[in-house]
C-alpha cells in the first residue's frame, strides 16, 4: 500500500508540473488565456501532452545518472549482541553486519557517511557504482575503507579508500533550501543500491531533541533503513544534506525524514580531513526558532528567525551581555533566518576569532563580541580504543572505559580523577534507559565507588529486577545523580 501511495503521489506531481508547463506553453503560443469549459455531464480530465511527460522523465533520468555514481553502499562488520537461543534473559556477542550509504566528496577517495553507520565497526567496505569501461577510475567495485574520524554530535564520519578520479557531489553552500523545494534521496535502503526517491523539503529548521543543538532539514522523500549517510540533492544535483534518521512507528518511511544541512556537513568534512577530529565553538546559549505565537506572547519585534531561549550563567554569551529573549539577527554578519543557520554559523566560525552577534532587544539594536569556547571531540577518538566485549555493560546499555590520567585530555574539566567514562551507548537485550550520555564519568553506584569497568559490572550484577539504582556521575564538570529501577 505504501508503494502504491508513493507512486500515486509521484504521478500527481508529474501531472501538476506537466499541466503548468503545458499551460505556460499554450499561453505563450496563443497570447490569450482561454476560460476553462466545465461540462456537468462528466468529470474534467487534464490532457497532458506526451512530449511534456517525456521531457520531465528525461530530466529526472539525467539527474539520477549524474548523481548516482558518487553515491556508495557501505558494508560494516563488527561485534554486536543477539539473543541466545532458548533464552530471553541472556545475549551472545556475535559478528554482525550492517548496510548504509555514503557520498564521495573528493575524487581521491574521501567519503562522508553517518557516524552511526560505522559505529562498532571492525571492517568497513565501500561498494562503488558500476562505471563505464572507458572510465579512468578504479575498475574494482569493492574497496576496503579506513575511518579518518567521526563526529558523533553531528552524526558524521569520514572514510578513505585508496582510489582516485572518483565521481563526486558538490556541496550546495550558495543558498538555503526552501520548504516545498523538490529534492531527491539516493542510497541503499535494505541493501538496494542506488535507489532514488523524490519529495520536497518539508521544513528547514527541525530540532527533534531539545538537548541537542543540531537542526535538520525535514523531507518527505521516502527514506528507509540503509539510506543513512546517503545524499539529499536538489534539482541541480548539488548536495543539500546527508540523510540521517526517520521518525516511524513501523520502521519504514512515513514521510518524516531528516538530513544534516550541507554547511554543517562541509565544516565537519573539512575538519575531519585536516585534523581527524572536529573543533567548534560554543557560546553557552540555547537558541530556538521564533513562531508567530511565540512572538505574540513574548512581544518580540519579529515573528520569524531565531531567539535566545536560555543563557548559561557566567558562560561566554552571558559575559558578553546577551540575554534570554534577544532576537538574533546576524552571527558573523550572516543573517539568521532560521535555526539551522544559527547552528551552521557556530560550526563555521574560525576558532581563533571573536564571535560577532547582533540582536534585537525590543526595538533596540545591539551588537556583542563573544569570546567563544572551543569544543574538541576527544571522546570520538577514544571509541577506536574500546574493546566491544570487555567494555560493554549490558544492563546499563553502555560501552565504558577506565578513566586514567592519560585520558584526562578527553575530559578537560574533571573534578574527580577516577571512574568509568561512557564512550558510547550500546542498547541490547535486558538493558534499560539510564539517562547516561557519551562523555559522562561514572563515580559511584548506590554509594559504592566505581573506579573500573569491572567494578561497575560487578556492582550492577548484584542488583535484582526492581532494585533502585543511583549513579553519581560527572557531566561537563558538574556532579549529578541518575536514579532508575533495574529491570
Amino acid at each position: 500500500m505504501k508503494l502504491i501511495r508513493q507512486n500515486a503521489r509521484l504521478l500527481v506531481w508529474l501531472v501538476c508540473v506537466a499541466i503548468l508547463v503545458s499551460s505556460a506553453l499554450g499561453q505563450q503560443s496563443s497570447g490569450k488565456r482561454k476560460p476553462l469549459q466545465v461540462s456537468t455531464d462528466r468529470p474534467v480530465v487534464a490532457r497532458v501532452p506526451q512530449s511534456v511527460l517525456a521531457q520531465i522523465s528525461g530530466s529526472l533520468k539525467e539527474l539520477a545518472a549524474k548523481v548516482s555514481p558518487a553515491v556508495v553502499q557501505i558494508e560494516v562488520s563488527g561485534l554486536g549482541l543477539t539473543e541466545e537461543a532458548g533464552s530471553k534473559n541472556t545475549a551472545l556477542v556475535v559478528r554482525q553486519h550492517a548496510i548504509g550509504s555514503g557520498v564521495i566528496v573528493d575524487p581521491d577517495g574521501y567519503i562522508i557517511t553517518n557516524a552511526h553507520v560505522i559505529e562498532g565497526a571492525q571492517r568497513v567496505r565501500v561498494i562503488l557504482s558500476p562505471r563505464p569501461r572507458s572510465s579512468d577510475g578504479p575498475s574494482a567495485l569493492i574497496l576496503e575503507a579506513r575511518v579518518i574520524g567521526t563526529h558523533k554530535e553531528a552524526d558524521l564520519a569520514l572514510l578513505k579508500v585508496d582510489a582516485s578520479k572518483l565521481p563526486t557531489l558538490r556541496f550546495n553552500l550558495e543558498r538555503d533550501p526552501q520548504p516545498g523545494e523538490l529534492v531527491f534521496a539516493i542510497g541503499s535502503p535494505e541493501g538496494l543500491q542506488n535507489s532514488v526517491t523524490m519529495g520536497v523539503i518539508s521544513s528547514v529548521w527541525r530540532q527533534p531533541d531539545p538537548d541537542n543543538p543540531m537542526a535538520y532539514l525535514q523531507t518527505d522523500a521516502p527514506i528507509n533503513p540503509g539510506n543513512s549517510g546517503g545524499p539529499l540533492v536538489d534539482v541541480n544535483g548539488a548536495l543539500v544534506g546527508i540523510n540521517t534518521f526517520i521518525l516511524s512507528n513501523g520502521g519504514g518511511s512515513e514521510g518524516l525524514g531528516f538530513a544534516i544541512p550541507a554547511p554543517v556537513v562541509n565544516f565537519v568534512y573539512q575538519s575531519l580531513k585536516k585534523y581527524g577530529h572536529v573543533d567548534h565553538v560554543e557560546i553557552g546559549a540555547v537558541a530556538q526558532t521564533i513562531t508567530p505565537a511565540l512572538a505574540q506572547g513574548l512581544g518580540l519585534p519579529q515573528d520569524s528567525g531565531v531567539m535566545i531561549a536560555d543563557v548559561t550563567p557566567y558562560g561566554p554569551a552571558d559575559m558578553a551581555g546577551i540575554q534570554a529573549e534577544d532576537v538574533v539577527t546576524t552571527v558573523d554578519d550572516r543573517p539568521m533566518l532560521n535555526l539551522h543557520r544559527f547552528v551552521a554559523a557556530l560550526y563555521q566560525h574560525p576558532l581563533d576569532h571573536v564571535l560577532k552577534v547582533d540582536v534585537l532587544r525590543g526595538s533596540e539594536k545591539l551588537s556583542f563580541n563573544v569570546v567563544a569556547v572551543t569544543i574538541t571531540d576527544h571522546i570520538d577518538q577514544l571509541a577506536s580504543r574500546v574493546d566491544p566485549v570487555k567494555s560493554h555493560v549490558a544492563r546499563l546499555a553502555i560501552l565504558g572505559m577506565d578513566f586514567t590520567e592519560d585520558l584526562r585530555s578527553a575530559l578537560p574539566v574533571v573534578r574527580m580523577g577516577s571512574g568509568v567514562i561512557v564512550i558510547g551507548r550500546a542498547p541490547g537485550f535486558n538493558s534499560i534507559n539510564t539517562g547516561l550520555r557519551t562523555g559522562d564519568l561514572i563515580h559511584s553506584l548506590n554509594r559504592t565507588p566505581i573506579e573500573s569497568v569491572e567494578q561497575l559490572k560487578t556492582a550492577v550484577a548484584k542488583l535484582r529486577s526492581g532494585d533502585a539504582a543511583v549513579l553519581q556521575i560527572e557531566r561537563q564538570g558538574q556532579f549529578q545523580y541518575l536514579a532508575f529501577e533495574m529491570d
